[in-house]
């Protein structure tokens, strides 16, 4: 835990394994002779990402059928129900009565019943759920960000180097991985094309999300579940849950991770008690073993400038990356190196599932991505421990901090480790005074 190896390192290890096949014992004897043999899926959190990746799973055009789902609320189970058996029909959905699991324990029961498991639930539960997936020895598409603390990911990456012993397949939703245009232009960079990087840029500024109200009769775990967005145990924040998309994407044009992050942040627009505890805005500088420095921000301002983009410098030129199939290499006089075709490009939420499915069909063993799922998400959670405690925090005490925000007790009668006060506001961080590991 005391070691950050590079990003480079862990891609070589990961390149290593890919040429690996799996013993395709997840798969029915005879599987594709008949169409009633095929994989069988389960859905652990059904909210709009997970009911979304069930739809993705099912347009790879792989022999695959829905056997079980589970979530703590059986609202959101058949609120997702209902749009995937409308789309899709018995013949790919058979997830009868009895296999509607609900509560805090459905996962375990869902997850028995499938070859391979998409993970969605919010991302405070995402630790106890992989190293269930992987404990059962599934087959893991799972949601980003891995986790919301450093006792969290401690749990990832342990169950990551069991995921890889197992030879279990484990794609995360780092979707940028799967784009093109971040392909072409991280595979020039890693290449040299720009030569050392010495700088960068990376942001997700926008409005914000949605919002969900309290009412009468929720229990203050019911509340923060359904408000899960605004409560860390269960968020992490918006740099976790969004901006680690760009915080990775920088870990990836540096093929390491940062070993020390330092910055600001607070509520400045975003401060009603709806807002439970997060801050509205984050800006940090991560800093790499080379000396060089990726400047981060993200923020939910109402009405301000957004940009979701990444920028970086090298010592022959300078990139421009976007969600937007936009890749760009020039050097320092302008001239072109690289400019991506933006036209007819695959859909990098679909591309995931292409792959990963492509992959499973055959019996290979070709995805290990919950480490630097874990390290991109550290790197997140290192920043947000910078911008609440005020302080210098270093990759080394940031990833073995012992503040673990999960609630002793899941129950609904149960409470969560943050309450509101009489006023109904939550308490939220006090750069200089809050214990962040």
């Amino acid at each position: 835990m005391k070691k950050n190896p590079s990003r480079r390192e862990f891609v070589k290890t990961s390149a290593l394994l890919t040429g690996g096949l799996l013993a395709p014992s997840f798969l029915i004897p005879g599987a594709y002779a008949a169409p009633q043999n095929h994989l069988k899926l389960a859905l652990i959190g059904c909210g709009g990402r997970g009911t979304g990746a069930v739809f993705q799973a099912f347009d790879t055009g792989h022999p695959i059928k829905l056997v079980a789902m589970a979530d703590a609320f059986e609202d959101r189970l058949e609120g997702s129900y209902k749009p995937i058996i409308e789309k899709y029909g018995k013949d790919k959905v058979d997830v009868p009565l009895e296999r509607r699991f609900v509560g805090f324990d459905a996962y375990k029961k869902a997850i028995a019943e499938a070859d391979v498991v998409i993970l969605a639930s919010p991302p405070g539960f995402r630790p106890s759920h992989f190293e269930e997936a992987v404990r059962q020895g599934k087959q893991i598409f799972m949601e980003k960000p891995v986790a919301t603390d450093a006792v969290g990911i401690r749990k990832v990456l342990a169950a990551a180097e069991v995921a890889k012993a197992k030879k279990l397949n484990v794609v995360v939703g780092l979707q940028r991985h799967y784009q093109n245009n971040y392909r072409e232009v991280m595979k020039r960079i890693q290449d040299g094309a720009l030569g050392d990087i010495v700088g960068g840029q990376v942001y997700w500024n926008d409005g914000g999300v949605w919002v969900k109200q309290r009412t009468p009769g929720q229990t203050e775990m019911e509340y923060q579940m359904r408000n899960w967005y605004y409560f860390n145990w269960l968020c992490g924040d918006h740099i976790v849950e969004q901006h680690v998309h760009n915080i990775d994407v920088a870990n990836w044009a540096k093929n390491s991770y940062p070993v020390k992050a330092e910055g600001t942040g607070g509520r400045a627009v975003r401060t009603g008690k709806e807002h439970g505890e997060i801050f509205d805005h984050h800006i940090l500088t991560f800093t790499y073993a080379d000396g060089s420095v990726i400047h981060s921000e993200c923020r939910h301002f109402p009405g301000a400038a957004n940009r979701v983009d990444e920028t970086f410098q090298g010592t022959k030129g300078k990139a421009y990356l976007s969600a937007g199939n936009h890749g760009l290499l020039t050097d320092w006089k302008g001239n072109v190196l690289y400019d991506h075709d933006r036209k007819n490009q695959p859909n990098p939420y679909q591309q995931e599932h292409d792959e990963l499915w492509a992959a499973l069909v055959k019996g290979e063993y070709k995805f290990a991505d919950a480490e630097n799922a874990a390290k991109s998400t550290m790197t997140a959670i290192m920043g947000r421990y910078a911008t609440y405690s005020g302080k210098v925090m270093t990759w080394e005490e940031s990833l073995n901090g012992k503040v673990d925000l999960f609630p002793d007790t899941l129950a609904w009668d149960a409470q969560p480790k943050l309450l509101p006060n009489a006023d109904g506001f939550y308490p939220h961080a006090i750069p200089g005074k809050t214990k962040v590991i």
